[in-house]
């Protein structure tokens, strides 16, 4: 078995359980589903759900491309199923949030809200969350007509306009779940056509709810107590206007939630964690998986085997040093 090293640990941190064979950081496809493979593994993994149980998937009202569900799944059931599934062959589910972390040395430490954990190996799939405007009013508008979730919000915007500002797959969906409550649902894009893909695009097109705004930003969201209003600027033209609306939905991409670990880990020049074909990053013991080290494709299912793989890769590093 590998030695690890127990020296130099504050008394709060070796007095406060065993050392986890893996430890997974967050609790979306990725980490859910490597955490069914290290149960299965008898690894008795443990997971620190971070701030969104079942990750940004479960902010999504229909998973559509899932394999299995012919008819769409919800994201919250899906995140549900995941978790239940991996609890079943000996999951450990642990509502915490990782607040830091030190991959000096194995066993690795973690500082979590509701304490501190010691793994032998470490899993990161904290994800990413969504990237904002920062524009005038934005901030200050915040849960008074702005946000990043229509799953969430769109309820609050019955019989009311709303604008959806970005053009890929998630503005796209969201809007399109936004017609069920709004009066109208105008996209606002800065390019002159979408990078969504063509089934959601011909949905798009053909909802009566649906309009668009073409190559035109917002420079300021307008408001006192609630939001009134959104002041746009073309970007060929120069035109700047006023367009009122009731609520403002941003979905143009997402950052990756990687902060807790630059200085320890090699990282891209936009944040996502680097890793090889096998899921292992710059720190031997260290994977990660899911849209915290994807760049590139950002879906449920790569997330998820990624995860996969991280924990297999887990599970073999763990057998190499026991044999």
């Amino acid at each position: 078995m590998v030695e690890l090293n127990l020296t130099n640990l504050g008394a709060s941190d070796a007095g406060e359980g065993k050392v986890h064979k893996v430890l997974i950081l967050g609790s979306g496809p990725a980490g859910l589903t490597a955490a069914l493979y290290a149960a299965r593994a008898e690894l008795e993994p443990l997971v620190l759900t971070g701030m969104e149980l079942g990750g940004q998937a479960a902010l999504t009202y229909t998973i559509e491309n899932y394999p299995g569900f012919p008819d769409g799944v919800g994201g919250s059931e899906l995140g549900e199923l995941f978790q239940k599934q991996a609890e079943r062959f000996g999951a450990k589910i642990e509502f915490d949030t990782a607040r830091a972390v030190d991959l000096s040395q194995r066993p690795f430490r973690i500082t979590g809200e509701n304490g501190k954990y010691l793994a032998e190996t470490l899993i990161i799939a904290t994800g990413a969350s969504p990237n904002h405007l920062n524009v005038p009013g934005e901030q200050e508008l915040t849960g008074r007509g702005v946000s990043y979730c229509a799953t969430c919000d769109g309820w609050f915007f019955k019989d009311k306009k709303v604008v959806v500002v970005g053009g890929g797959d998630s503005a796209l969906e969201e809007g399109l779940f936004l017609t069920r409550y709004a009066t109208s649902v105008t996209v606002i894009h800065r390019r002159d056509q979408l990078r969504a893909g063509p089934v959601l695009q011909k949905r798009a097109f053909a909802h009566e709810k649906i309009d668009f705004i073409w190559d035109t930003v917002v420079t300021e969201i307008v408001g006192t107590d609630k939001v009134e209003a959104v002041q746009l600027k073309n970007v060929k033209t120069g035109e700047e206007s006023t367009f009122e609306t009731d609520g403002v939905f941003i979905f143009i991409g997402h950052t990756p939630n990687t902060q807790l670990f630059k200085g320890q880990l090699e990282m891209d020049e936009r944040g996502y964690l680097k890793v090889d074909s096998r899921m292992r990053t710059s720190v031997p013991g260290v994977f990660a998986a899911g849209e915290a080290a994807d760049p590139h494709y950002r879906q449920v299912i790569t997330s998820a085997g990624m995860g996969a793989a991280a924990a297999i890769e887990a599970y073999r590093l763990l057998e190499s040093e026991s044999a």
